[in-house]
C-alpha cells in the first residue's frame, strides 16, 4: 500500500512538468514560424525633375497653306516636368509666351495675335503633363510619349507628345512633337478665298535644362 501511495504522489508533479514542457515547445514553434520583422527604410523621392531653361529652349511651328509652308517660333516662359520613372505618373507645367509668336511677316503676325490667337486676352499657352508612356533611361537617350493637357486660347485639350530626350549628369536636352488641330479646337480659320491654310499646326518644342534624379537605393 505504501508503494502505491508513493507512486500516486508523483502524478501531479509529472503532470505539471509535462504541461510546462508542452507550453514551452508550443512557444518555441510559434516563434520559429513567425516571419522576421522588416525594419522600415527611409522613403526616398522616386521622381525625376526636369527644369527647362527658357534661354536654351524654343517652340517651333509650321503649317501648310495653298501658297507655301509658314514657319515660326514662340518663346518659352518657364517649365518644370517631374515624373516617377516606375509608374510614369507626371506633373508640372510648361508655359509659353503666346504673345511672342513670330512667323517672319509683320502683317501675318499682327492678324495671328489680334484675330486668331487673341493673345491680348490669352497671353499664355500652358502644357500640364500627366503620364509618361515608355521606359525612361536613368542616363543616355530614350524615346517616350508624354500625355497631358494643353491650354490654348482659354480652353483645355488633351494631347500626346512624342518626346526624345538625353540625360547626362545634371543636365538634359530633348524635343517634344505634337499637332494642334486649331480649327477643331474652336480657333478661327485664317483661310480666305485666295489662301487655304491647313487646319492642323505641327509643333516642336526644343528643350534644354537641368535635372534632379532620385537617390540610389542603399
Amino acid at each position: 500500500m505504501s508503494t502505491m501511495k508513493n507512486k500516486n504522489s508523483f502524478r501531479p508533479r509529472a503532470f505539471l512538468l509535462g504541461s510546462a514542457a508542452s507550453l514551452a515547445l508550443a512557444l518555441f514553434l510559434s516563434a520559429a514560424a513567425a516571419p522576421p520583422r522588416q525594419q522600415a527604410s527611409p522613403t526616398a523621392n522616386p521622381e525625376i525633375v526636369l527644369t527647362l531653361d527658357p534661354a536654351q529652349s524654343k517652340v517651333h511651328f509650321n503649317v501648310d497653306s495653298s501658297l507655301h509652308t509658314v514657319h515660326g517660333t514662340f518663346n518659352l516662359k518657364s517649365g518644370t516636368v517631374h515624373f516617377d520613372p516606375q509608374t510614369g505618373k507626371a506633373g508640372g507645367e510648361v508655359i509659353v509666351f503666346a504673345t511672342s509668336g513670330d512667323s517672319g511677316s509683320n502683317g501675318r503676325d499682327a492678324r495671328m495675335h489680334k484675330e486668331i490667337l487673341e493673345t491680348a486676352k490669352f497671353p499664355d499657352a500652358v502644357f500640364h503633363p500627366a503620364q509618361v508612356e515608355g521606359k525612361v533611361a536613368a542616363s543616355g537617350a530614350f524615346d517616350v510619349k508624354l500625355r497631358g493637357t494643353f491650354t490654348l486660347h482659354g480652353a483645355d485639350h488633351d494631347i500626346t507628345a512624342q518626346v526624345h530626350a538625353e540625360l547626362s549628369g545634371g543636365h538634359w536636352k530633348g524635343t517634344a512633337q505634337f499637332e494642334v488641330p486649331y480649327v477643331a479646337w474652336g480657333i478661327k480659320d485664317p483661310s480666305n478665298f485666295l489662301l487655304k491654310v491647313k487646319k492642323v499646326v505641327n509643333v516642336e518644342l526644343e528643350m534644354s535644362g537641368t535635372m534632379q534624379v532620385p537617390p540610389a537605393n542603399p
